[in-house]
């Protein structure tokens, strides 16, 4: 038991870290390139479509596993860490209050994901015959 009671700390870790970073993004004081990519590791990581598809066996959970947390560790490491404190602190805060929050990111990531596969279908039907 004890090697899964690390794994859901480590997860919860990261769930907290993301959050931070999603705070951090909307600091005035981190740097431009920190917050887009803080904004990219955060929409990566809450949308439903990823790089490699689930499905393929073993692959298929590869960005899961390394490339949310690769993400997440860089964007950290990008973060001032007087403000990566601060947000950490909002972070934990916000998540002993949970709400419907989650549910509303979730249908907005999906909207992007939407409007931007809508665009490229409509760029590209000039280029491709159907």
């Amino acid at each position: 038991m004890g090697r899964f009671e690390g794994l859901k700390r480590w997860a919860k870790r990261l769930k907290t870290e993301l959050n931070a970073l999603y705070l951090a993004y909307g600091d005035a004081r981190v740097p431009m390139h920190a917050r887009v990519f803080a904004a990219v590791v955060v929409a990566y990581a809450f949308s439903p479509i990823d790089l490699i598809p689930d499905p393929i066996p073993v692959l298929g959970y590869l960005d899961d596993v390394i490339l949310v947390p690769l993400g997440i560790a860089l964007a950290v490491r990008m973060v001032p860490p007087q403000v990566l404190a601060e947000c950490r602190t909002k972070a934990r805060e916000a998540a002993t209050k949970a709400g419907p929050r989650g549910t509303a990111a979730a249908v907005v990531v999906v909207g992007i994901w939407l409007l931007l596969a809508a665009l490229a279908v409509y760029f590209t039907a000039g280029i491709v015959d159907l």
